[in-house]
């Protein structure tokens, strides 16, 4: 089984255009006004298009957001998923207004955490942020990645946190993920996505399961 690969926090096109070029499934735009990835709609919609007839998916992350947030960016931003910071009732709520496939962020600290049921399309499973974090994900930290293995998911899920293209091939081993999520990991600076490490990162990603 081919590993899924999201690429998150696209601010600029040199990155975005690496991340078309080496095939990434999800490229992910963050509307979190606190991240360092953060983008407008204006800006999120100049990238967005040069996604047009790529293959790749638009994720839109999103932190507790209003529909009037929501609505904002959609319309302007051609996004096809909404990828959620929220209760999984709020999450369940949006999909029904929305109309879009949603996915929910699922901070953790144990296998006691990894959640047993699930209405929405897909969930991102990462490390639980510090108490006194500015933001519940994106914060670099690697969840222990055995926590997930032999897990029976509710639905397609993604490992996200601390991946780099020098571990994502052992944490794919080890956790059993379907797909990973990178941000900080491939960057030479917040938001600023180095070509080189996210070309090694797919390559090492989807070739995991061989190695």
């Amino acid at each position: 089984m081919t590993v899924g690969v999201k690429i998150c926090g696209l601010t600029e096109e040199r990155g975005l255009d690496a991340c078309l070029e080496y095939g990434a499934d999800w490229i992910g735009l963050n509307f979190f006004a606190k991240s360092p990835r953060y983008v407008t709609p204006v800006r999120a919609a100049e990238l967005a298009r040069r996604t047009s007839g790529a293959g790749s998916v638009c994720v839109g992350l999103f932190v507790e957001p209003t529909d009037t947030e929501i609505t904002e960016v959609l319309d302007s931003v051609p996004l096809d998923v909404l990828q959620l910071y929220t209760s999984l009732e709020r999450a369940l709520s949006l999909a029904q207004t929305f109309g879009k496939e949603v996915w929910l962020s699922c901070p953790v600290s144990s296998r006691a955490d990894l959640p047993v049921q699930c209405g929405v399309q897909r969930l991102v499973i990462e490390s639980r942020a510090p108490k006194d974090a500015s933001r519940p994900g994106g914060n670099g930290l690697t969840l222990p990645w055995d926590v997930t293995a032999g897990w029976t998911a509710p639905a397609p899920w993604i490992l996200a946190g601390g991946l780099t293209p020098e571990n994502v091939g052992q944490a794919v081993r080890m956790s059993d993920a379907p797909a990973v999520d990178v941000a900080s990991g491939v960057e030479s600076a917040p938001g600023i996505k180095d070509p080189t490490a996210v070309k090694l990162f797919i390559e090492r990603a989807r070739s995991a399961r061989i190695a």
